[in-house]
C-alpha cells in the first residue's frame, strides 16, 4: 500500500521510526516531512499530507504531532480528507469501517511506538463497510450540502 506520513517537530522521531517499520513490512512510504526535529508548524505538514492523499499519491496517510489534535484538524480542512485521531486499535478499526478514514492521526507525546503500530495495523487492515455508512461519509466530503435540520 502507498502510505504517506507527515508530522511536526514533536513527532519527528516517531514518524521516522514508523516510516522505517512500514517500509520494512513492504509498504511504499512517502515521508512528507519535516526532515529534522527543528521547530515547524503542524498546519503546513497537515495540509501537505491532505493534498498528497487528495491527489491520489497515497492511499492512506499518517499524521503525527505532539498530541495528534492540531495536525488532525489541519488535515480535516481538506474536503476529501477524513482524518481520525485515535489512541487505540479499536478506534482505528472503526475509523476505517464506519468513516472510511483515509488518514490516521496519532499523538507522539501520548502514544508509544507499540501502540502506534497496533493502531496502524488495525487502520491498514480494515475495509470500509459502506452500506448505511456511505451516505454519511458522502456528506463529510461535500461541504456544499445544505444541512438544515428540522
Amino acid at each position: 500500500m502507498r502510505i504517506a506520513l507527515a508530522s511536526d517537530h514533536a513527532a519527528f522521531a516517531l514518524k521516522a521510526e514508523l516510516a522505517q517499520w512500514l517500509a520494512d513490512i513492504g509498504h511504499d512510504v512517502s515521508d512528507l516531512g519535516p526532515d529534522s526535529a527543528a521547530s515547524v508548524d503542524y498546519p503546513d505538514f497537515g495540509y501537505r499530507l491532505a493534498r498528497h492523499i487528495a491527489a491520489g499519491k497515497a492511499e492512506r496517510g499518517i499524521a503525527l504531532c505532539g498530541s495528534g489534535i492540531g495536525i488532525s484538524i489541519a488535515v480535516n480542512r481538506h474536503p476529501t480528507a477524513r482524518c481520525a485521531l485515535v489512541s487505540e486499535p479499536l478506534s482505528a478499526r472503526l475509523a476505517r469501517e464506519h468513516n472510511d478514514a483515509n488518514v490516521l492521526a496519532l499523538g507522539a507525546r501520548l502514544t508509544g511506538i507499540d501502540m502506534a503500530k497496533a493502531c496502524i495495523e488495525a487502520f491498514l487492515a480494515t475495509a470500509f463497510a459502506g452500506d448505511r455508512h456511505l451516505r454519511r461519509v458522502e456528506k463529510l466530503s461535500n461541504p456544499a450540502i445544505d444541512r438544515d435540520l428540522p
